[in-house]
């Protein structure tokens, strides 16, 4: 029996505090070697045990094996020099000290495999699995190589489905490519971004996700937003060309947002996770106001299509609030099944 309305969150849940420095991003890690291999699964056990006592229906690894969630996979690639920076503005937004790219990128081995499998050992429940896309990744590195954006994307493109094929053996339901970046060059986007997505995901059985959000609830990203306006309309420019990709699911911000929520018609006919979680606010949702963004989402999306889910990664909340949100997610959703059931 298929759940309605099953609930997930985006990608990234807060660290124990005794594996790294909590409410940060790019926290670097308290422990080293071995120990940091069995604090990793730790952490990876906990946050699989908080989603299914707060009523997570798809759950995730909470990103507890990662710094960040474009980095760490860059991190095992070739071609890719970390100690060589350079400073760039990442997503027209603020500058950041990346590593360049100085050869032919390639993956020599997997980098999430052995902990998508470790996850889906401990648990029965669907498991979603969190990449980065081709176009967040080029916008998150110097390119001293290639030096073309669609070219460095397209390799990036081939790297991703090479893991994304051996993550699917390993049993994972659900691969979601993180593209921040769609909100921002959409010219690109409409160009060449969503084709090398799809590149991504060739040959894939499990479904698929790309997560396009207005990011984690940083000071750069909340003044971006401060300067967009009444009405965010971003997702105009990309969803007519994403409604007609082979991507299954669409995971976006919807919740305090300023996103015009008849642009979900746009896509209609794709499955969608409505972000009805503010994760830029330590302020708790109420299950009725959760509820409120997911009637609006069913005006524009049909029930057994609707995946409500948080607006971004809660990494650089407290886990204690990321945990009453995640109780409010449920709760929320619970609602709104009883309603539809009724």
């Amino acid at each position: 029996m298929k759940t309605l309305l099953p609930t997930s969150t985006a990608g990234s849940l807060p660290k124990p505090s005794w594996l790294a420095e909590p409410e940060k991003l790019w926290s670097p890690w308290k422990l080293e070697g071995d120990a940091l291999i069995d604090g990793k699964h730790d952490a990876l056990r906990v946050a699989l045990q908080e989603q299914q006592v707060a009523g997570v229906d798809i759950v995730s690894d909470g990103e507890q094996t990662r710094q960040h969630f474009v980095t760490t996979f860059i991190e095992h690639l070739n071609g890719v020099d970390f100690e060589k920076r350079e400073t760039v503005t990442i997503r027209n937004r603020y500058e950041a000290s990346v590593p360049s790219v100085v050869g032919p990128v390639s993956r020599p081995k997997s980098v999430f495999v052995e902990d998508a499998k470790f996850l889906r050992k401990q648990t029965d429940k669907p498991i979603k699995w969190a990449l980065p896309g081709p176009m967040t990744m080029i916008d998150t590195l110097y390119d001293g190589y290639y030096q073309d954006r669609e070219k460095l994307a397209w390799e990036f493109a081939k790297i991703l489905n090479q893991e994304a094929k051996e993550l699917e053996a390993a049993g994972v339901d659900i691969i979601q490519f993180d593209e921040p970046a769609f909100n921002v060059f959409f010219d690109e986007v409409n160009e060449w971004g969503i084709a090398t997505l799809e590149r991504a995901i060739e040959g894939l059985k499990c479904e698929t996700a790309v997560h396009i959000c207005y990011g984690y609830g940083i000071k750069a990203n909340t003044d971006w937003k401060k300067t967009l306006g009444s009405e965010w309309r971003q997702y105009e420019e990309v969803f007519p060309k994403l409604q007609q990709s082979n991507i299954d699911i669409i995971s976006l911000e919807c919740h305090n947002s300023r996103v015009p929520i008849e642009l979900l018609s746009l896509i209609r006919g794709k499955k969608v996770m409505v972000g009805a979680i503010d994760v830029a606010t330590n302020t708790i949702e109420t299950p009725e106001e959760v509820a409120d963004t997911l009637r609006e989402a069913l005006k524009y999306v049909d029930a057994d299509k609707l995946y409500p889910c948080t607006n971004c990664g809660m990494a650089p909340l407290s886990r204690e609030v990321a945990t009453a949100k995640l109780n409010a997610l449920s709760a929320g959703a619970e609602i709104i099944r009883k309603e539809l059931s009724a």
